[in-house]
């Protein structure tokens, strides 16, 4: 029997030696030619605007942005502040997040593969999907909700398997609370942990447990025996509440009431319905297929020559991320594997989050966080029963080939010509 990984079998200074090696790796990719263009574009006429409004020695009214929470409009604040308002002082957040977010993946890796090879996969998977990259190198909000959600999946998933889970379940609210700070989607990943919780102590209170158990299950009687109700609700709603509402505090002191009609405003504009359309929408059901992209950039430069971004993912990762995750589910079923019922939980749970919202109005961005996830799923089929190493690491090749093939529509700096902008454009919906 497999015994179930854990962080503390590893090397903590081979771990942290790694996890650094990988952040400065993927901080200095992102970081390349970031200020390509030199002018705001797509999404960020909305966010660095607010972000400036901050910096007023007295926030001018009205508020700039008011739909979304302000702790990524607040770091974006502190961005231009420390680098000045330009190109690198509205984007720079955004590297460190992207880069954060890779080193949490392989946190989530450690944990769940227990070793260094799989985990450093599943984070180069992960940058490799193109959406990270990409979502790095803009001022959007949906980094930084990312990059505090992966931290705090990698500390529950952690906590899940010890018998004190306390500290890290508080720490998984803590990342939540500052996620959800960020974009009100960060609130997903804390809901996917709350009913886990509940369901596992229905299911312990009912006295429900397989005939054939074992210490691998996803749900064992014996499982968290000192987590009181107490417990569960100072770590998913005390901690990522209060962390979520002092992120307010800034803008609207102590104030009570301003700090409830903010969330009012956040709630309406959430749940509400869009009618309008838009060139780049999509909808939930199409994500993984990649169907429709987002086009952030599309400037022409030259007689032949054009600066594109484009938000598409890397075909090569997560169309083969599909079914892998399909095995995921089998196992999870059929074996009960704590890892794969894990990696489900945190890639459905996300996404389908999303067709329980009554607005029509969707992009391909919101995907990113189960996007992510999936490289998980990759790497948990790559490695399954007795395959090769060698298959994993000639997967992760195939992805930096599809994603190193994108480039010239993943970042501005490189520029592309129409003809390769077109063999790129593989579907017509693509375009």
């Amino acid at each position: 029997m497999r015994e179930s990984p854990s962080v503390p079998d590893q090397s903590a200074m081979r771990a942290a030696i790694v996890a650094v090696v990988l952040f400065l790796a993927t901080h200095l990719a992102i970081l390349a030619g970031v200020t390509t263009p030199d002018k705001l574009y797509f999404d960020e006429i909305h966010y660095v605007p607010a972000g400036r409004q901050m910096l007023e020695p007295a926030t001018a009214a009205p508020l700039l942005n008011p739909m979304h929470p302000p702790l990524a409009k607040q770091l974006i604040a502190l961005s231009i502040l420390t680098f000045g308002d330009v190109p690198l002082g509205w984007r720079y957040p955004g590297v460190l997040f992207g880069s954060l977010a890779i080193v949490a993946v392989y946190l989530c890796g450690l944990v769940l593969f227990a070793a260094q090879g799989p985990a450093v996969a599943a984070a180069l998977l992960a940058f490799f999907n193109q959406m990270v990259f990409v979502q790095s190198r803009i001022a959007m909000l949906d980094i930084f909700a990312l990059g505090f959600s992966l931290f705090a999946i990698a500390s529950f998933m952690h906590g899940f398997r010890q018998s004190r889970p306390h500290l890290w379940f508080a720490l998984a609210g803590l990342g939540f609370g500052l996620s959800a700070a960020c974009k009100w989607s960060g609130l997903f990943p804390l809901a996917v942990c709350i009913v886990i919780v509940a369901v596992i102590r229905l299911m312990q209170g009912w006295r429900a447990q397989f005939a054939d158990g074992n210490a691998d299950d996803w749900n064992r009687p014996d499982l968290w025996p000192d987590f009181r109700f107490w417990h569960f609700a100072a770590c998913f709603v005390l901690v990522p509440a209060s962390v979520y509402l002092a992120t307010f505090v800034p803008l609207y002191g102590l104030s009570i009431p301003g700090i409830l009609k903010a969330q009012q405003r956040i709630f309406t504009d959430t749940t509400t319905t869009a009618i309008a359309g838009h060139t780049y929408m999509s909808a939930w059901p199409s994500w993984p297929l990649l169907v429709r992209p987002v086009w952030y950039l599309f400037d022409k430069i030259g007689d032949d020559r054009i600066a594109a971004i484009v938000l598409l993912g890397n075909p090569l990762v997560l169309w083969p991320a599909l079914p892998a995750l399909a095995v995921c589910l089998r196992d999870w079923i059929v074996t009960r594997r704590t890892d794969a019922f894990l990696i489900q939980a945190f890639y459905f749970g996300p996404y389908l989050a999303w067709a329980l919202l009554p607005r029509t109005l969707g992009f391909l961005y919101y995907y990113l966080p189960p996007a992510t996830v999936a490289s998980l799923a990759l790497v948990y089929v790559l490695r399954r029963g007795n395959s090769p190493r060698w298959l994993l690491w000639a997967f992760v090749t195939i992805a930096f080939a599809g994603f190193a093939a994108m480039l010239p529509i993943s970042a501005a700096l490189v520029g592309t010509s129409m003809g390769t902008f077109v063999r790129l454009m593989i579907f017509e919906s693509w375009i």
